[in-house]
């Protein structure tokens, strides 16, 4: 047989594959989504599903009137996964303030610094921190991806504000806290106390270091106990680095 009878049917395979259509590449419908999905700007927050608006505050050391009001939204339990959300103050527009020429730009209208203070630097060295219960310490930070600590106790026992503050959140809307009480300490700092039996301060109270501010419960908890934390600039850190060396 002639050597070129055998390459014929060879050669006409060959030709049958690089005629085949080239299959399309697999995207995944996700990475098509996120492909999509525009992209969050600077100081803001892409709303996604399960959120609340309280924990949006928490995680972002917020007060949540404040995020509602940078947001224009009247009913607090009404956003929608993909909604995006200010988390930084908006920036108020500079005064074109015409100075004339020699004049002290202060008789302009020009704003004077503010003094340096614990709510505008958000320094944390001045303050003074206290225990905010007493009992054996359940759960430490990090344990079990804790946020903070556990500390165990008597239902109805006092639990004191751990620093001077302000109450920003007093209530009962973030799933697996209970009835919460959320502090400010200047402009980085809150604490957090959860599964209280009963709240004594409201929103806006100014406390003081060590004022009983609730009672020990086990609301949305498997038992008694004070679950405290310490969060800067909307970030868990470990409240043993604030609190002193024993209650």
């Amino acid at each position: 047989m002639r050597p070129g009878v055998l390459l014929m049917p060879a050669l006409i395979a060959l030709a049958g594959c690089a005629s085949s259509p080239t299959p399309a590449p697999v995207v995944e419908a996700g990475a098509d989504r996120a492909a999509r999905s525009p992209p969050t700007p600077a100081g803001h927050y892409r709303v996604r599903p399960g959120d609340t608006l309280y924990r949006i505050a928490l995680d972002h050391g917020l007060d949540y009137r404040m995020l509602a009001t940078w947001n224009g939204l009247a009913d607090f339990d009404r956003i929608q996964a993909g909604q995006l959300l200010r988390v930084r103050p908006p920036v108020a527009p500079a005064k074109n303030v015409a100075t004339p020429a020699g004049a002290n730009p202060r008789a302009a209208g020009e704003a004077r610094p503010q003094p340096a203070s614990i709510d505008q630097t958000g320094a944390r060295a001045p303050l003074l921190w206290t225990w905010p219960s007493s009992g054996p310490l359940l759960t430490r930070f990090g344990e079990g991806m804790n946020k903070g600590i556990d500390i165990g106790g008597a239902r109805g026992q006092p639990v004191r504000a751990a620093a001077a503050g302000e109450v920003v959140y007093a209530g009962a809307n973030l799933r697996g806290y209970g009835k919460l009480i959320i502090i400010r300490h200047g402009e980085a700092l809150l604490s957090a106390y959860a599964h209280n039996q009963r709240l004594l301060v409201e929103e806006g109270q100014m406390v003081g270091l060590g004022q009983v501010i609730a009672e020990m419960g086990d609301t949305d908890a498997d038992q008694v106990k004070l679950h405290f934390e310490i969060r800067e600039y909307g970030k868990p850190v470990d409240p043993l680095n604030f609190l002193p060396k024993s209650s």
